[in-house]
């Protein structure tokens, strides 16, 4: 946890100003609080959790540089400001390009996917059982770094829906970090365009197909490159890393929102992805 803290500080400190206002208190800085925030999604905790965690262990004040805590409500406020998403794109976007410089062979890889984050508690067990339909959740598409899974970019929205609608913002996210190699996806972002934005961002797109014409041929430039026989040499197999990092940022961040308003449950989406990211 102090490793956690400290590089959420040192990110913060790059894309937060320490004060968010001339006229503020100038009691916590905002990449304070923007550590504690990321504390709270490791944790697994309410903003009341985490002041109280905080309140028990001065070694993660002193590692946070509290002289005093804050308030619960001073982190929900802080969260709900527009240019914290903003930040933690941006957070996102420099751990990228750290990870890319350091990549030890030149060769660098990329996958996206979506998933889903619960806004409720109840489990699919219970919502089946009940004869309730289930209701729309939060959406999570990310393009990852298969050396590292860490992601370069990612775009939170309603759910459920085509991966297409996100692929076109994960792609110029992504652009302004890195630029790999190959990019891997799902037959849910198959797309003649799709292929399009990757040549202009100088990335070769490895995408399995989703329809075929009546006489089993693929249609498009690029769709039509993309064959058995091309997919397995590209190593399409590589897309299931997409897959790895949902998984382990759903069992190590957890699966379910607690926030309720449209802005919070869009934050603690982005939350979990950036304080996994910093975990890993």
């Amino acid at each position: 946890m102090l490793k956690i803290v400290a590089l959420s500080l040192a990110l913060g400190r790059r894309h937060l100003a320490d004060y968010g206002s001339y006229k503020s208190r100038k009691d916590f800085t905002q990449h304070q609080l923007m550590a504690c925030l990321i504390l709270r999604t490791y944790l697994k905790t309410t903003y009341r959790g985490v002041i109280e965690f905080l309140a028990v262990s001065g070694e993660l004040r002193e590692a946070i540089g509290l002289d005093k805590l804050p308030n619960y409500s001073t982190l929900k406020k802080f969260a709900d400001k527009p240019g914290v998403m903003d930040a933690m794109h941006g957070m996102l976007a420099t751990l990228a390009e750290a990870v890319a410089s350091e990549c030890p062979d030149d060769h660098l890889d990329a996958a996206m996917d979506a998933t889903g984050l619960e806004t409720s508690g109840a489990s699919a067990h219970f919502v089946s059982r009940s004869g309730k339909t289930s209701k729309k959740f939060i959406k999570v598409s990310v393009l990852i770094l298969c050396s590292s899974l860490v992601p370069a970019s990612v775009v939170v929205s309603w759910g459920p829906g085509n991966d297409k609608v996100q692929a076109g913002a994960l792609i110029d996210q992504a652009s302004d970090a890195v630029t790999p190699d190959l990019l891997y996806a799902d037959a849910g972002y198959d797309a003649e365009w799709v292929h399009e934005r990757c040549v202009d961002w100088g990335v070769m797109s490895v995408i399995k197909p989703a329809r075929h014409k009546a006489d089993g041929s693929l249609g498009g430039l690029y769709r039509s490159q993309m064959t058995e026989t091309n997919l397995k040499k590209l190593g399409y197999g590589r897309r299931w890393l997409a897959e790895t990092f949902m998984s382990g940022m759903k069992r190590t961040m957890g699966s379910t929102l607690n926030a309720t308003s449209e802005r919070g449950l869009m934050t603690d989406a982005l939350m979990k992805v950036l304080a996994y990211a910093i975990r890993r």
